[in-house]
């Protein structure tokens, strides 16, 4: 097994991860943020521009995942690679942005 394979998946999940909170979002068709939006990462951007985000997101992630290597779902180290990177993301993303959707500071009914 190829190291720099893992590390690919890793960022692959990271991507994919990435794609669903903008593709719903676009979907639904609500703003989110978005590296596009003034400032960068903290303003909103439209549900069209989230959509196409969204999906570049998935092209990337299908690209880092599907076509370096062999990803295989029976490998455990090729699926926790991508579950690593996804799991990483999106903590991120739960801590980002919380700050501007109240959950990182929940408030009890």
């Amino acid at each position: 097994m190829n190291w720099l394979h893992l590390v690919s998946y890793f960022f692959g999940g990271a991507f994919l991860a990435n794609a669903i909170p903008h593709l719903v979002s676009g979907l639904r068709g609500e703003p989110f943020q978005s590296p596009f939006a003034q400032p960068r990462g903290e303003g909103l951007s439209s549900s069209t521009v989230n959509v196409l985000w969204g999906f570049f997101n998935v092209i990337v992630g299908y690209l880092l995942v599907c076509r370096v290597g062999e990803f295989t779902l029976l490998d455990t180290r090729d699926v926790a690679a991508l579950g690593l990177g996804a799991l990483a993301l999106s903590l991120f993303c739960a801590r980002h942005f919380g700050r501007f959707h109240g959950g990182n500071t929940p408030t009890g009914s």
